[in-house]
């Protein structure tokens, strides 16, 4: 078949505008010469604006290190290194591990993403010395000449230059849902996206000028915001540093003032008593959670374009599933072509390879036909008409080189034919063997008249074999499994995508809903969403309004697809999920892209997304513990006027042994557990009676030790006393945090106990530590006041988990 050239009409029809194209063939711009491409470079006019994926190596560090509670406790550490032992400076080489941990992670995390972003980049078509070629798009130059076709992105300002029914969707920019059609001079800006049609736009704005440069950092960034836990964790500390700051001034006037103690043992423990209200390891080992877990998805070929979205899909309740590329896989294969109204099925062929050879950049059905069907030379095109979404067929005209011309469409059978013809049964009998089904049709209309679809002569069946993918069926079974429903959402044919999704063993696939009668109300169309797995001949303005519809029965709902008409959908859902494969605009809306475009993948995004929040749960409930019975203990002691019982050396190490290592631990343990609603309440609905208990029971013991020594060195002994019962209290919660047992659960419990009996059994340890046990009735007496605080905390969360349910 000859090369066509073709020219805009002025048909403002935004159903895609056919384009009339007759030899010989019009001069094609070259775009830039190389040498006018160096010039544009030396004077800067670049697209140099970063493509970021992470945060920049210097707001890592300044992220970790130059934080509030970092601020208050290098002070104290400061002063502590001044006043006090080494031993009761600890704290401050913790807190500087724990930030050069953090900043580790971190870094790691950020080498895996800039990895997958570049293998993830799009690279756009440019036309220099008349050669086009993929580049990166850092490299476009003002006045490039960039080729577009269906589902390409808009990465830079521009005016169109060639148009072959461009059809541009402004949606993501505008707002306006209908896609509009471009022709030669027409503005593009970044951010919109081809929906049918090509051509080409030569670039007006690149760099920080182009709209591209705020949408390019916007959508790639490594952020940590928009998510729930780390506004929940955001309002703990919030929360925390109103009743520390009164409470450490109360502190610090009890024990400097009203005490007439000496001087440096009186700051050693004020400041012994400030520093277990923090809580520090609280931010760093979120940090350090969402870090890793980037790094175990990064594994995977997984690139997490906004970090929230690991948590995001993890408190997913609805999945949406694009049939297409993402069930099956993106090739397909002609088994049949079978003929009607007796029809050649020779001619026929030819039609077909015409029809393939008509549109320079076809989808995955005219891909298997231009394979099944090559093309003849003899024909050639005069109008087409590109296939779209919402139409759902596409078109040509061709003179047939024996002078005869003849105007054909391909496309679905259910929306070409009327309602009753006699061939919608045969098809409906292929579709219900999950096969996809295309008609052929001559029609007499002209190809830009809106009725050229009516009257149309069905010609051919058009039978295609897709492939399953072989991983489909699992991946579908683990969501059953996890309670998350899988929705089939797809534009082809209710019947073959039930029968589909029937072979992968999708519940409820037996029973379809053809989309063009759902009803438009969102109320009635959340009630049909919730009744049913499979829809079929949905158009993408109807997946954007089934998403919504889900979302308004408070669902939370991930989208996955990888075409064009996918882009709204994925942008509303809450969380995007894009195949790798997929078309440049999908990915850019999506903030997890699937870079080995297996949907096979999302079962381990998903266990990460749970790991995460379900173990930061878990820990956030110890170190608020902490944080509430500190707090606690410093009010008790103000108002008792008395000494501050501990020394900053006996609360780090019960903090490292009770909450530091052992959080370290729970937080990267596995954890399918799907994440629920208010993170602040369901912590602190825990924290706040471990706290109280605590406070209790360890002041209970401090007073009674108060009453039972006497001497010099009654206070170590009270200390010491007031210790065992705050650790044998604090190691009860963590006893239950860790639940359910295993045996490395048993394993962390048991090894956090021997350490601390190591402490109390080797003489150098007790110096070091200053605990040391005098006697036998306080020490057993402190156990059994631990015991009793034991029980209470027991009955006490069982009985917020009745009372208080999550």
């Amino acid at each position: 078949m000859t090369q066509r050239a073709k020219i805009d009409t002025d048909s403002g029809d935004t159903r895609g505008t056919p384009v009339e194209t007759e030899p010989p063939v019009v001069h094609r711009p070259a775009g830039l010469t190389s040498a006018e491409v160096a010039e544009r470079v030396a004077r800067g006019e670049v697209n140099d604006v970063p493509v970021r994926s992470s945060r920049s190596t210097a707001d890592i560090v300044r992220a970790n290190v130059f934080t509030r509670f970092n601020a208050i406790i290098g002070v104290l550490w400061v002063i502590m290194l001044i006043v006090a032992p080494i031993q009761d400076s600890l704290f401050g080489f913790v807190i500087v591990a724990n930030t050069g941990i953090g900043i580790i992670q971190e870094l790691r995390a950020k080498k895996t993403l800039d990895g997958l972003a570049v293998i993830g980049e799009a690279k756009p078509t440019v036309r220099r010395d008349g050669r086009a070629a993929g580049i990166s798009t850092s490299e476009i130059v003002l006045g490039d000449l960039i080729e577009l076709g269906p589902g390409d992105k808009v990465v830079v300002d521009g005016v169109v230059a060639e148009a072959d029914s461009m059809e541009i969707d402004e949606s993501l920019l505008t707002g306006e849902a209908d896609p509009v059609v471009k022709r030669p001079g027409d503005p593009v800006m970044s951010g919109s996206f081809v929906v049918a049609g090509g051509g080409a736009f030569t670039a007006t704005k690149v760099g920080r000028e182009a709209y591209a440069a705020q949408l390019a950092e916007e959508a790639s960034r490594f952020t940590l915001v928009h998510s729930e836990l780390r506004s929940g964790i955001s309002t703990i500390l919030k929360y925390v540093t109103w009743m520390m700051v009164p409470t450490a001034i109360g502190l610090i006037i009890s024990q400097l003032v009203v005490k007439d103690n000496d001087l440096k043992n009186s700051i050693a423990r004020t400041v012994g008593g400030i520093v277990p209200m923090i809580p520090e390891g609280l931010v760093l080992l979120t940090s350090v959670a969402f870090a890793i877990g980037v790094i175990r998805l990064g594994r995977k070929q997984c690139l997490v374009q906004e970090l929230p979205a690991i948590e995001g899909l993890a408190r997913v309740d609805v999945v949406c599933l694009d049939k297409t590329g993402t069930l099956t896989e993106g090739g397909m294969d002609v088994t049949e072509v079978r003929v009607l109204n007796g029809s050649d099925e020779g001619y026929v062929r030819k039609v077909l390879g015409a029809l393939g050879e008509s549109d320079p950049r076809p989808n995955a059905s005219l891909q298997a036909i231009i394979d099944a069907c090559p093309d003849t030379e003899e024909w050639r095109c005069t109008e087409s008409l590109p296939f779209s979404s919402a139409r759902k067929y596409s078109g040509a005209a061709f003179s047939e080189g024996d002078g005869e011309e003849s105007t054909w469409l391909l496309g679905a059978p259910d929306v070409l034919l009327p309602h009753g013809d006699p061939n919608l049964a045969e098809i409906d009998h292929l579709n219900e063997e999950g096969l996809r089904v295309l008609l052929l049709a001559r029609t007499v209309h002209e190809l830009d008249s809106p009725d050229v679809a009516k009257d149309a002569r069905p010609t051919a069946l058009v039978v295609l074999e897709q492939r399953l993918r072989p991983d489909a069926a699992d991946t579908l079974a683990y969501f059953a499994d996890q309670n998350v429903a899988a929705k089939v959402i797809s534009g082809d044919n209710a019947v073959s995508v039930g029968a589909v999704a029937g072979k992968l063993g999708l519940p409820g696939a037996d029973h379809t809903v053809d989309a063009r009668t759902l009803p438009a109300d969102r109320e009635e169309m959340a009630r049909v969403l919730d009744e049913n797995a499979v829809f079929g001949r949905v158009t993408p303005q109807q997946k954007r309004d089934m998403v919504a519809a889900l979302q308004s029965h408070g669902h939370t709902v991930a989208m996955t697809g990888d075409g064009v008409n996918d882009v709204l959908a994925l942008k509303d859902a809450d969380i995007g999920v894009s195949m790798g494969s997929g078309s440049e605009a999908t990915r850019a809306v999506a903030q997890i892209v699937l870079l080995n475009n297996s949907f096979a993948t999302l079962p381990s995004v998903v266990a990460e997304g749970r790991r995460v929040i379900g173990n930061i749960t878990r820990v956030a409930t110890l170190f608020l513990t902490k944080t509430v019975y500190s707090v606690l203990l410093a009010i008790l002691v103000v108002v008792s006027q008395i000494e501050y019982p501990f020394l900053p050396r006996h609360l780090t190490l019960l903090s490292t042994l009770t909450i530091g290592v052992p959080a370290f631990f729970l937080a990267l343990a596995p954890n399918k557990e799907r994440a629920k609603p208010h993170f602040v309440r369901r912590v602190m609905r825990y924290a706040i009676p471990g706290g109280v208990v605590a406070a209790a029971a360890t002041f209970t013991t401090y007073l009674l030790a108060r009453h039972h020594y006497t001497g010099a060195d009654a206070l170590g002994a009270e200390t010491s006393a007031a210790t065992l019962t705050l650790f044998l209290v604090s190691m009860w919660v963590l006893a239950i945090i860790a639940r359910p047992y295993t045996w490395w659960r048993i394993a962390l419990v048991a090894t956090m106990g021997g350490a601390f009996l190591l402490v109390l059994a080797v003489p150098w340890l007790q110096d070091f530590f200053a605990l040391k046990l005098v006697g036998t009735t306080m020490p057993w007496a402190a156990v059994a006041v631990a015991a009793a605080g034991a029980a209470v905390l027991e009955l006490a969360w069982r009985w917020v988990d009745r009372r208080f349910p999550a």
